[in-house]
């Protein structure tokens, strides 16, 4: 079995991602390897910010590992929040706050068109290799549902009447930016060997 190092401590991304992989890998968190530094994101792509998580891991631990940075993006915004989304309203990872400031920008836009995006950076025996995945959608008007975290309450996914916070982990799961994501992360170490 895989032994690969998660470069979070973020228990929703956590949950997430061991539902996607079913045991397939021993996956630990930073926390398993007792790893409590603050890793500064100071990259202006999904993909540098992922890398120097994965990086920082690689280089002090000498684990494969992978790092990933998600965002929402919203077209009648020019793609914001993007890189920024867990800060977007000032604070790291005040939600509300966040959710309310998209509502409050886009309150006379008609054009509601976003997507969900993650980049991983998995570096595997020191070779570094990305995977992207995307989930297209709407931001309502409104805030709904109460599961998932971050934007979930206000982002509907195409295809759907309901809102990444108003589905189980298991739907959420089908079809979120992350699990696609992971999803070619888990081809490409099924097709390695340990």
């Amino acid at each position: 079995m895989h032994q690969l190092v998660f470069a979070t401590n973020n228990a929703h991304k956590l949950e997430e991602v061991m539902a996607k992989i079913k045991g397939d890998i021993q996956l630990l968190s930073l926390n398993d390897i007792n790893c409590h530094d603050g890793i500064a994101e100071t990259g202006t792509t999904f993909s540098e910010n992922a890398s120097i998580k994965s990086h920082y891991i690689y280089n002090k631990y000498h684990l494969n590992c992978f790092g990933d940075d998600s965002g929402l993006e919203i077209d009648a915004l020019g793609g914001q929040p993007g890189v920024y989304s867990a800060r977007y309203a000032g604070g790291h990872g005040n939600h509300a706050a966040n959710n309310k400031k998209v509502l409050l920008e886009l309150v006379n836009t008609d054009n509601r068109k976003a997507r969900f995006k993650t980049v991983i950076s998995l570096l595997w025996n020191g070779r570094e290799h990305f995977f992207e995945g995307t989930v297209e959608g709407t931001i309502r008007r409104e805030l709904s549902g109460t599961a998932g975290f971050g934007y979930d309450p206000i982002f509907q996914p195409d295809g759907y009447d309901i809102t990444f916070a108003e589905m189980t982990l298991a739907e959420k799961n089908s079809i979120s930016h992350r699990a696609r994501a992971v999803e070619k992360l888990l081809v490409f170490l099924n097709s390695t060997s340990a």
